[in-house]
């Protein structure tokens, strides 16, 4: 059969009224399935290098079953074997849409002549490690042959190297048949409490008949001006271009008459709260791994933000009667007073100003007691250490920064697995970093959403993910396309999906 045949066939399908069908590559713990399963998509599968994100993508939508739990190196994964191994049927006819992100820095300077080599060539990227990740995704497309592609990746892929690699992947799909579009989001404009700006390209099969367009925002915010200087590098660069962007589309605008964006404080004020200096001083808070085993009940509150509500009531994933198990933070004993200092939007140049601060009353409030401490002496250096955090304030001007209550929090990365000094709590009477269930919340996942592992596993899973609620706002104007209607119950689409 043709690949113009498979299309129609999925097409007439899709539009007798059957689930549309999505796989997840590069999936991490599945925020993009979330959001494509809130939208009314049947989850099928996802491929999943990580042992901890692929156990959490299994865990939340397959019910742990080990065939969907698994960590998968896709360039070792067959997507005939896989298709089988979850009886699926044949792999053409098994998914309607592909969803996901390579990594990058596989991109990192191949140019056109090259993808579309590593494309014609099968075997090429053995010869180009940097492109393997490329290959295997349009790989697993080209035998998969579905309807939509959607791709997710860091701003940064328009303007790589001096190459515009989103560009690149429309280029070398639209050889295959597709339409492309891409373009900046911000994921605060589509109700998620954090300025995260992402990369979006979407492709769609000729057979639709639909141009590729973007979902309206639903909320509005200024972005401050470090988003806004970084959308209007990528577009300077991107208008430079010319007629060698024409796969670029604007982004949808944000009228002022819409809600304003979620705040940190709308997300995570009915949270339990974690008084982080209280808790050391009483040793319930140590050194070791944070594991997920000790439920922390809600507290009672008078009225929950609609955003709350959404978390803890979302289809499917509820929130947990005996509470949080995930609502933990790290052991951080120097730096809680310090936190306690800080002011909304203070970053690691005045956390450390206020170290400073900090030593010196230390040191004068001995010297009041008769204690000579000297700098430069051994006891100074031991005080310093035990305050003021060691970091070079010309190095790492960002390592820091207390969350402003009343606006969304910045973006959250993946380096939150390692430390998350990025995102300080607002509320200073806690004096602490988020918990891995406040991260979770203000990358929109909902409390019932479980992640595998322990805190640093957890954070990484979070940062790395696409936001559950952005990710819905692109499934739903995908499936109009498809279903070639202007307008979907999201009911319909549970119910249909839940038949699959």
């Amino acid at each position: 059969m043709t690949r113009e045949a498979v299309a129609r066939k999925k097409l007439a399908r899709i539009r007798a009224g059957a689930p549309v069908r999505s796989l997840d590559l590069f999936a991490g713990c599945g925020g993009l399935s979330l959001g494509f399963h809130a939208a009314g998509f049947a989850l099928r599968g996802a491929v999943e290098f990580d042992p901890d994100a692929a156990r959490s993508y299994g865990l939340n939508f397959h019910g742990g079953e080990r065939a969907h739990s698994l960590a998968r190196d896709i360039t070792q994964t067959q997507p005939q074997d896989f298709a089988k191994e979850l009886k699926l049927g044949p792999v053409a006819d098994a998914f309607d849409v592909l969803v996901g992100g390579p990594p990058c820095q596989a991109f990192a300077r191949v140019g056109r002549p090259k993808l579309r080599e590593i494309d014609a060539h099968p075997q090429a990227f053995r010869h180009d490690p940097r492109a393997r990740l490329y290959q295997e995704y349009l790989r697993w497309i080209d035998i998969c042959q579905p309807l939509a592609v959607v791709v997710e990746n860091v701003p940064d892929v328009l303007n790589h190297g001096g190459q515009n690699i989103a560009e690149e992947i429309g280029e070398v799909l639209e050889e295959k048949g597709y339409v492309c579009r891409y373009t900046l989001l911000n994921a605060a404009f589509y109700g998620v409490p954090q300025m995260r700006e992402r990369m979006f390209l979407i492709a769609f099969r000729r057979e639709i008949g639909r141009e590729v367009t973007f979902p309206a925002p639903s909320n509005w915010l200024v972005l401050p001006p470090g988003y806004d200087g970084s959308r209007a590098v990528a577009l300077k660069f991107l208008k430079g271009l010319l007629d060698d962007a024409h796969d670029y589309a604007e982004p949808p605008t944000a009228s002022r008459d819409l809600p304003r964006a979620v705040s940190a404080k709308e997300a995570l004020q009915d949270l339990p709260p974690i008084f982080a200096r209280a808790e050391l001083a009483s040793g319930s808070l140590k050194r070791g791994a944070r594991r997920f085993d000790q439920p922390v009940p809600y507290p009672k509150v008078r009225k929950l933000s609609a955003y709350a509500r959404t978390m803890r009531e979302w289809p499917g994933f509820e929130a947990p009667e005996d509470g949080l198990k995930d609502h933990v933070i790290r052991y951080l004993p120097r730096d809680f007073d310090l936190f306690a200092r800080l002011n909304a939007g203070d970053q690691y140049p005045e956390a450390y100003r206020h170290a400073l601060t900090m030593l010196a009353e230390r040191v004068a409030d001995l010297r009041a007691r008769g204690q000579v401490v000297r700098e430069g002496s051994t006891e100074y250096g031991r005080l310093k250490d035990a305050i003021v955090p060691p970091y070079d304030v010309g190095k790492f001007p960002n390592k820091w920064r207390k969350m402003w209550p009343d606006q969304p929090a910045r973006t959250l990365m993946a380096h939150l697995g390692k430390d998350s000094y990025s995102h300080i709590h607002y509320d200073s009477a806690q004096a602490r970093t988020i918990s891995v269930r406040e991260a979770a919340r203000l990358q929109s996942f909902p409390d019932g959403f479980v992640f595998s592992g322990t805190m640093n596993p957890a954070f990484r899973q979070i940062g790395n993910a696409v936001p559950p609620l952005m990710a819905k706002a692109l499934a739903q104007n995908i499936l109009i396309a498809l279903r070639g209607k202007e307008a979907q119950d999201d009911h319909v689409g549970e119910r249909t999906a839940a038949a699959v």
